[in-house]
């Protein structure tokens, strides 16, 4: 090899090595601050009973639990990725599972909350004997049932892989849903499945914000209860599309890769990770933890460890 030719791939391994660390770097970070909010959050919420005997802050607390989850998940597949890691496929197989798991409890979560505050507004002599504690429960483990049953369908469509070696036997490209297993039929699952949630969950909080604004008008409803609500729901509405939003994420990065440079794709794959995948579950512990006059306090004084 003349000295040029080496020299130049000295210099792209270089740049390969800088790139990789200042990708990691700019996720990393916002990832582990949002990680210490989210964790101080969950530490408030279990810190007085207030938090732990209200049925809408048992619900912020599970879907805090699913969102810090899925940051964690998320990021450690980023890092494998961008580090060129590659896995077994059993190994892959549990992360993908885990993620596919906390990421489909959020819009659930969400569903539940927002139906929460319409029965609070609309039917506030009853909101007690309907939203009790062991409904909020039920409730809860109906939505992991759900997020959980998915998850074991998706799993069905690889029975027919052979799994000789599945613990041993390294992937070929690093670990996504999409280089776990090429299964058209899952791809379509997937489709369908994502559709249904978009849909129902759609439909339901827009009609609980409906409700609400309907509720407003009426001389009985307590005004600045229903205005905070709707601004609720409102919030509500934009997580459920950020949340839902990681759906067109994969097939967003298809499309690209063959109509880019790899160094613009790079880049964009990193806009498009932080925008699509972290943010939605940064947005829970900023609307709840700085909106909500009884958290905030209690949040504010074990962030300067008071």
């Amino acid at each position: 090899m003349s000295s040029s030719a080496f020299n130049i791939t000295i210099e792209q391994q270089y740049q390969g090595l800088l790139e990789r660390i200042v990708l990691s770097f700019l996720s990393t970070g916002p990832v582990c601050f949002f990680l210490f909010i989210n964790g101080t959050l969950l530490f408030s919420l279990r810190s007085k009973p207030v938090f732990r005997y209200t049925c809408r802050y048992i619900l912020l607390y599970n879907l805090l639990v699913a969102d810090t989850a899925q940051l964690v998940v998320t990021q450690v597949l980023f890092l494998l990725a961008v580090g060129r890691v590659r896995l077994t496929y059993a190994v892959c197989g549990t992360i993908t599972t885990m993620s596919n798991l906390t990421g489909g409890i959020s819009p659930l979560i969400l569903v539940i909350m927002s139906l929460e505050r319409y029965v609070a507004v609309c039917y506030p002599l009853r909101h007690a004997s309907i939203i009790t504690i062991k409904n909020t429960v039920v409730a809860i483990i109906a939505a992991w049932t759900v997020s959980s049953l998915n998850n074991a369908t998706r799993n069905l469509f690889f029975i027919g892989y052979s799994y000789e070696n599945f613990g041993s036997v390294l992937m070929q490209d690093y670990c996504t849903n999409i280089a776990r297993f090429a299964n058209p039929l899952c791809e379509y699952y997937d489709k369908a499945y994502n559709a249904v949630v978009f849909v129902s969950a759609g439909l339901t909080v827009i009609s609980s914000y409906t409700g609400v604004v309907i509720a407003a008008k009426s001389a009985s409803t307590d005004k600045a209860s229903a205005l905070k609500a709707r601004k609720t729901l409102l919030l509500h509405i934009v997580q459920l599309i950020l949340s839902l939003s990681h759906t067109i994420y994969y097939p967003l990065l298809i499309a690209l890769a063959t109509t880019v440079r790899r160094i613009v794709f790079v880049w964009v794959q990193n806009v498009f990770y932080m925008f699509i995948v972290i943010l939605p579950r940064c947005l829970t512990s900023l609307i709840y933890g700085l909106r909500d006059q009884t958290i905030r306090p209690v949040l504010l004084r074990h962030l300067c460890c008071r």
